[in-house]
């Protein structure tokens, strides 16, 4: 009988990780660095306080194994928000439902008008986004949203409350690429402080739902944890272990990490864990480092000159001109956004800058139409 991924997380504590990932030493890290393949003990190295002052060598490793797997490439998408309806009260969230906002969620004349407006910008890949409100925003809705927009883009994400795994086969038959989902963190004790009320305060189930997007064959799964919850580097080794399990079990299937960061948005408490630059460098570096093949993303919620600066580094795709409240482009631009993001540029001038540091922005992943 296959092992759930929830089976294999009750085998681990958080405290006893956070224990090996600050006694890891200099040796350690150096002995991870000289490896041509690293496993989850050489991620807990990486991520390591000792790892920081290898970080320029890290980098070094980093571009050259990303150059070597993907080429001098960086996919780009935008975000579409479709509602800020939300059942969730999280802590964190700007569409949290104690938050007292207008709420919007988009008809299909809407939808149609944000969608001509992405095209207008050249945008050929899509992340359809929402708060999780079960019985407005559900299935039929998706579904719905997708049929409607597949002529307008190569390629359609999503990032949606946790569905079963017969309704993503329902997206998945309709041609959704992906689909992302975020524990938000793996500390299981306070998890529920983050998320008091709702269906997404099921610590088990959230932590369940990438097993049942592999189960429905999605051609790619996105994990990720908020930075700034709790501790980032025991979060993201839960998230590391998580891959490793899910490329295990559903090997056809790719998958990427993304590095969201706690930004401002209406009505949120403060990060109780500061992230720096440079510890999200090192994030990034560790990832790429320790599985060659992860797709690495970063989002607007980063600013200008970090993103400029990692473009060469690790990354292989990344959001650009984005709105993160629903009708943001042209329908409704004063709706609550869901958080603040810090690199406003246009999507031409974010290809343009890519383009300056010698690589090809593209719209499209091609490495579905060539698998089939």
């Amino acid at each position: 009988m296959m092992q759930t991924f929830q089976q294999l997380f009750t085998q681990y504590n958080w405290h006893d990780i956070k224990e090996k990932i600050y006694h890891k030493t200099i040796d350690d890290v150096r002995k991870s660095l000289r490896k041509e393949k690293r496993n989850l003990d050489d991620f807990l190295a990486l991520i390591s306080p000792a790892a920081t002052t290898e970080l320029e060598e890290m980098a070094r490793l980093t571009q050259q194994v990303t150059q070597r797997r993907f080429g001098k490439t960086i996919q780009l998408y935008a975000p579409l928000y479709l509602s800020n309806e939300c059942q969730n009260i999280c802590t964190y969230c700007g569409f949290s439902m104690d938050n007292k906002i207008k709420r919007k969620t988009l008809s299909n004349s809407e939808l149609l008008l944000e969608a001509m407006a992405l095209k207008s910008m050249g945008v050929n890949h899509v992340l359809l986004v929402s708060g999780e409100a079960n019985k407005t925003v559900e299935i039929s809705y998706f579904k719905n949203a997708i049929q409607l927009l597949k002529p307008y883009f190569a390629q359609i994400s999503i990032e949606v409350q946790p569905l079963t795994s017969e309704e993503y086969l329902i997206l998945h038959n309709e041609g959704v690429h992906s689909v992302l989902v975020y524990q938000e963190t793996y500390h299981q004790k306070v998890y529920k402080t983050y998320h008091p009320k709702g269906k997404k305060s099921n610590f088990e189930y959230r932590l369940d739902t990438p097993d049942r997007i592999g189960q429905a064959g999605i051609h790619k799964i996105g994990l990720g944890v908020l930075l700034g919850l709790e501790d980032w580097r025991v979060d993201s080794f839960f998230n590391a272990l998580h891959i490793d399990y899910l490329e295990k079990q559903y090997w056809r299937t790719k998958y990427s990490v993304s590095f969201p960061r706690l930004r401002p948005a209406e009505g949120v408490s403060t990060p109780n864990f500061i992230m720096e630059d440079r510890d999200l460098l090192q994030l990034i570096c560790a990832y790429r480092l320790w599985n060659e093949n992860l797709e690495i993303s970063i989002s607007t919620r980063e600013r200008e000159k970090f993103r400029d600066h990692i473009i060469p580094i690790g990354v292989t795709s990344m959001s650009a001109a984005s709105k993160t409240n629903p009708g943001g482009y042209v329908v409704d631009p004063q709706s609550l956004e869901q958080f603040e993001i810090s690199d406003e540029r246009s999507m031409e001038t974010i290809q343009n800058i890519i383009k300056k540091a010698g690589y090809d922005p593209i719209m499209k992943d091609w490495d579905i139409s060539y698998s089939g």
